[in-house]
């Protein structure tokens, strides 16, 4: 497990044994999971957002541009 991303609003996960990404929406409370073709394209987009030195406000926006796909419910144990 690797964290790629935490903010107030936001948590990227990569799961590299799984070959996917987790994104969780703190305040929404709800999460995705990205494998597959989806993951690298979604790695290739949150590195890139990244990499442009943008600031949190910036690349939170850019992370709730996912919103829709972000259907799972996140549970707490």
């Amino acid at each position: 497990m690797n964290v790629v991303y935490n903010s107030e609003n936001y948590y990227v996960v990569e799961y590299a044994e799984h070959m996917g990404f987790e994104l969780v929406d703190k305040l929404g409370r709800r999460s995705a999971f990205f494998y597959g073709d989806s993951a690298q394209r979604f790695a290739e987009s949150i590195n890139g957002a990244i990499a442009q030195d943008a600031s949190r406000e910036l690349i939170d926006e850019f992370l709730g541009n996912f919103g829709d796909l972000m259907g799972q419910p996140l549970v707490l144990h």
